[in-house]
């Protein structure tokens, strides 16, 4: 079956791959829950350099889109992957940790969703509760129409980097809703068939505890961490949801590296974590994720 329906894609796996990046698809076609006074979205590359290259920052996002990458038809496996870009949920690091990593996932057969989801914060609501509205939407609207993006809905997976692991891991352990219904594509499970996080902020809290906003158990999909060692601020993050995934049973892989810091994404830095990716590859295979 997962044959055939890639057959039927292969005529059409062109056409869109070259619409990808003009197509995004708002999440909340009526209005995103709670936003009254829309703001005007704001882009820079004025915020530094990651490898050498300026970084897109944007921000003041009040109407969440996700944009499809679909695979080439020549490698589709037929898992698609959700992908999270961070920015400490006030900005989001679009081509770093978004537009670069979906070309990445493309690359190895795997359809990628760049999620653009609401910052800055939203004063009065926790850091993370508006942006996991949207996540939870842009995987259930996925889900309800993978024949249309020619992906299996049993293998969608989802991908953060620094605040966007902290949404991924909260996607991954939040399985109800946050929001009320608003159509038929939030009746299916807006839950991740596997996770991807690549130097996660935000998972610890006090007293060398996992963040109380994380519930981790049996049903946390299985997980890969990339960490740096020297990535002070956040290296418990990792460390501390590790352990809680061992505790709770789940299958789980992490990667730490003795240098790397904070933010590479997948440019080149110089150092040996720059290799992460390949890891990646290779746990995705072992998962029987991709063939």
């Amino acid at each position: 079956m997962r044959k055939w329906i890639l057959f039927l894609c292969i005529g059409f796996a062109q056409t869109i791959n070259s619409m990808a990046q003009e197509s995004p698809i708002l999440l909340f076609p009526k209005g995103a829950p709670g936003e009254t006074n829309p703001l005007i979205e704001k882009a820079d590359t004025d915020g530094g350099k990651t490898g050498g290259v300026s970084v897109l920052r944007i921000t003041n996002v009040s109407a969440p889109t996700i944009t499809v990458y679909p695979a080439p038809e020549e490698n589709a496996t037929g898992a698609a992957v959700l992908v999270c870009p961070g920015g400490g949920y006030n900005i989001l690091a679009y081509d770093l940790e978004g537009d670069e990593i979906c070309e990445w996932l493309n690359d190895i057969g795997i359809t990628a969703i760049l999620l653009k989801y609401r910052v800055p914060r939203r004063e009065g609501l926790q850091k993370h509760e508006a942006p996991l509205q949207d996540a939870q939407r842009a995987l259930g609207y996925v889900r309800a129409h993978a024949d249309e993006f020619c992906i299996d809905p049993d293998r969608i997976g989802v991908m953060g980097f620094s605040a966007g692991a902290h949404l991924s891991a909260m996607l991954s352990n939040t399985p109800e809703r946050t929001y009320p219904v608003v159509d038929m594509d939030d009746k299916v499970s807006c839950h991740p068939d596997f996770c991807l996080l690549i130097y996660p902020a935000y998972l610890d809290g006090a007293n060398f505890q996992l963040a109380p906003e994380l519930k981790v158990s049996s049903t946390t999909p299985p997980t890969m961490l990339i960490q740096a060692e020297d990535d002070k601020s956040y290296i418990n993050s990792s460390l501390f949801y590790f352990y809680a995934l061992k505790e709770a049973g789940v299958s789980a892989c992490m990667h730490l590296y003795s240098k790397g810091g904070h933010g590479y994404g997948m440019r080149d830095t110089g150092m040996a974590v720059n290799e992460w990716p390949d890891r990646a590859e290779d746990w995705l295979r072992d998962m029987k994720i991709i063939e």
